[in-house]
């Protein structure tokens, strides 16, 4: 009996650990291949979204998603190929208050880069893509994503 005293503990701890931590952020991918469908499959993510928490007790009919998300091997080399690329760090640090949870997150020491035929914008949506092309890491902002 003692063994199993001293086993439970354990597998208790090791379940807390996923459930217990804090999610302040969405891992899914589905719904990012769904938003950007251009990005193709992704495998993996760290995203909000502005009714995550919403803290201001209105509903907002507006949508906005914001995170990192790991390009599959090859694809920025595609899109790279295919669209015109500059240099262009993103214009906000996660400053909504949604975003919190995202600052410090993503790749270190980023060379982020930008392409305007990517981008959305207009009739109620805007999207926004950075891509780092030393991790494959896209970082976007999308305003109505789905619509």
């Amino acid at each position: 009996m003692g063994a199993g005293l001293a086993v439970l503990p354990a597998w208790w701890a090791l379940r807390q650990v996923p459930d217990g931590a804090k999610k302040d952020w969405h891992t899914d991918t589905a719904s990012l291949e769904q938003a950007f469908p251009l990005l193709g499959p992704l495998t993996d993510a760290k995203w909000v979204s502005s009714r995550d928490n919403d803290r201001s007790g209105i509903p907002s009919p507006e949508l906005v998603i914001s995170g990192f998300a790991r390009l599959a091997p090859g694809k920025l080399a595609e899109l790279t190929a295919a669209h015109a690329f500059v240099s262009e760090e993103p214009f906000d640090d996660f400053s909504s208050w949604f975003e919190k949870p995202l600052k410090g997150e993503g790749p270190k020491n980023p060379q982020w880069i930008r392409s305007q035929e990517l981008d959305r914008d207009g009739g109620g949506y805007h999207t926004a893509l950075w891509f780092d092309r030393r991790s494959e890491t896209v970082r976007f902002r999308a305003l109505n994503p789905y619509g």
